[in-house]
């Protein structure tokens, strides 16, 4: 389905449906009395359907429920969202639910499988990581898990969403996303009472941990890009990531500006090549900034590389300068310079984590425009927040830093 429709569908189906099940939740709580003990983490299912980046940033939290809570993780995820959990591992394959959004209907079949499975696994505690989403929610509450923790308005006006939620969070739009995962998972651990974070959240707790590549992996990633560009003669490894999903198109760098400071690089650096990546969907967005390049060390790889071959490329390259998606995320486990372009979304929030990352951005009055609130909805067209990030900035930057690297 398109990103427009599951918003649509959200909001005009999953508002009423919060409204006639609230009750329901509260009575089943009450008998049950799902407030009177702590959360049993024994089994905690966490739910991030739509956001690989997130399935990244959400790891140090899994990690310190697994270690402080005891639990075995299980996690909800949309089924071409997948692979981003493969990247650490740190949830077993068969503890994962892949839901399939082709269309309406294969959704609404999955909501019922999905009910079969958390039962068949004894899902104690849900953790909502989704911003507000209906649809999620009510997937915690069909989960049939006594305890079910999400970020909550409280006195914050609109974001409805009924109160499915039984141990709610106020969302704080003002710290990074992945203090805010660590706030679910300390209501998780019953630490604080009341909505309010009000247990601080320290730096080791965001450390992420870092990929395992075998050696086997990087003979493989050398090869293949070998085959790629056969003139390759072990020269630095430069990766550009043009595009960015559909969820959000407003966060593309213009191709010309990619293409110009490629130009510039590759003019500057004799013993670098430029590799440019994407999805085999992304091959002619991607082939429009090689083309304006037009020189012979910036190659197309749209599609040549799996997904399970990213970390391993980004083990052996120099740096990456990409918009602000999922590429940024997937790159944060490795050694690797990210740098990453920000627009309609702020680095405060949503930096990758990992201490590689490097953000451009204006921070303009309009900046964020997505959020929470709309949805990370936005209607501006001519987006000077990311367009007018200055193509000689980006490359001053870049080449201080691969001069560093020689």
């Amino acid at each position: 389905m398109k990103v427009s429709t599951m918003r649509s569908i959200d909001r005009w189906v999953g508002i009423p449906i919060c409204f006639m099940v609230s009750p329901f939740r509260w009575l089943a709580d009450r008998i049950r009395g799902a407030r009177k003990t702590p959360p049993d983490t024994s089994r905690t299912l966490f739910i991030e359907l739509s956001e690989m980046g997130s399935a990244v940033i959400v790891d140090p939290a899994m990690r310190k429920l697994h270690l402080e809570g005891k639990a075995e993780i299980y996690f909800a995820i949309f089924n071409k969202n997948y692979k981003s959990l493969e990247i650490l591992k740190t949830v077993k394959e068969e503890n994962v639910f892949k839901m399939n959004a082709g269309n309406f209907v294969s959704l609404v079949m999955d909501v019922f499988r999905f009910m079969s499975w958390c039962r068949k696994k004894k899902i104690s505690t849900v953790i909502d990581l989704e911003l507000f989403s209906r649809f999620t929610g009510l997937l915690s509450f069909f989960s049939g898990a006594r305890s079910r923790i999400g970020f909550t308005n409280f006195h914050d006006e609109g974001l409805y969403r009924g109160h499915i939620v039984n141990r709610a969070v106020r969302y704080n739009p003002h710290v990074h996303i992945g203090i805010n995962f660590i706030s679910l998972v300390n209501k998780a651990l019953d630490k604080f009472d009341n909505p309010y974070a009000t247990i601080p959240v320290h730096p080791h707790e965001l450390q992420l941990e870092r990929a395992i590549v075998s050696s086997e992996a990087i003979t493989n990633i050398n090869a293949k890009l070998q085959q790629l560009f056969p003139a390759w003669q072990g020269e630095k490894i430069i990766l550009l990531n043009a595009n960015a999903s559909d969820m959000l198109p407003q966060r593309r760098w213009p191709q010309e500006n990619f293409a110009m400071v490629a130009t510039n690089l590759l003019e500057q650096h004799k013993n670098i090549i430029i590799i440019a990546t994407g999805a085999p969907a992304e091959k002619e967005y991607v082939e429009e900034v090689v083309r304006k390049v037009n020189h012979p060390k910036c190659i197309n790889s749209s599609g040549f590389f799996s997904f399970d071959e990213l970390v391993p490329l980004y083990t052996v390259s120099t740096c990456m300068l990409t918009n602000d998606s999922g590429p940024a995320h997937f790159a944060s486990v490795t050694a690797l310079k990210v740098f990453v372009l920000f627009g309609p979304e702020t680095p405060h929030l949503y930096l990758p984590l990992g201490g590689n990352a490097e953000p451009f951005y204006l921070g303009l009055p309009c900046s964020p425009c997505v959020s929470a609130a709309n949805h990370r909805k936005t209607t501006c067209i001519t987006r000077p927040c990311i367009t007018g990030i200055q193509p000689l900035s980006v490359l001053e930057r870049m080449h201080d830093f691969i001069e560093g690297n020689k």
